[in-house]
C-alpha cells in the first residue's frame, strides 16, 4: 500500500505563488509517475502536471504551462508543485497522485487533497 500526504495549500492573491508538497510512504517502487490533479467546484478532476520517475519526462496542462513546475526528490520520496502567477481559475482542491507498476498493470494512489484558493 502507498500513502500520499499533501501540504502547502492555502489562500493567496492573484499573481502570487504557492508550493505544494506531497510526501509518499509505504510500498514504493522505483518505476513510477507522480502527478498533481485538481478539481474545481462543479468540475471534473483534471491533470495539472506529471513527472516520470527520475524526473525524465514532464507533462503540463496547457493552462499552467510556463507558470507551474513539477519536481521530485527521490531521496525524500517527495513531489512538489511550484505554482507562480496564480489566477482565480487555479482555485480548487489539488490532489497528489502516484502511479506505479503492480503486477502487470499500473495502479493509482491518491492523497486526500489540499485546498488552493486564489482571490482576485
Amino acid at each position: 500500500q502507498v500513502q500520499l500526504v499533501e501540504s502547502g495549500g492555502g489562500l493567496v492573491q492573484a499573481g502570487g505563488s504557492l508550493r505544494l508538497s506531497c510526501a509518499a510512504s509505504g510500498s514504493l517502487f522505483s518505476i513510477n509517475v507522480m502527478g498533481w490533479y485538481r478539481q474545481a467546484p462543479g468540475k471534473q478532476r483534471e491533470l495539472v502536471a506529471s513527472i516520470t520517475s527520475g524526473g525524465g519526462i514532464t507533462n503540463y496542462a496547457m493552462s499552467v504551462k510556463g507558470r507551474f513546475t513539477i519536481s521530485v526528490d527521490n531521496a525524500k520520496n517527495r513531489a512538489y508543485l511550484q505554482m507562480n502567477s496564480l489566477k482565480s481559475e487555479d482555485t480548487g482542491v489539488y490532489y497528489c497522485n502516484r502511479q506505479q507498476l503492480l503486477g502487470t498493470s499500473m495502479k493509482d494512489y491518491w492523497g486526500q487533497g489540499t485546498q488552493v484558493t486564489v482571490s482576485s
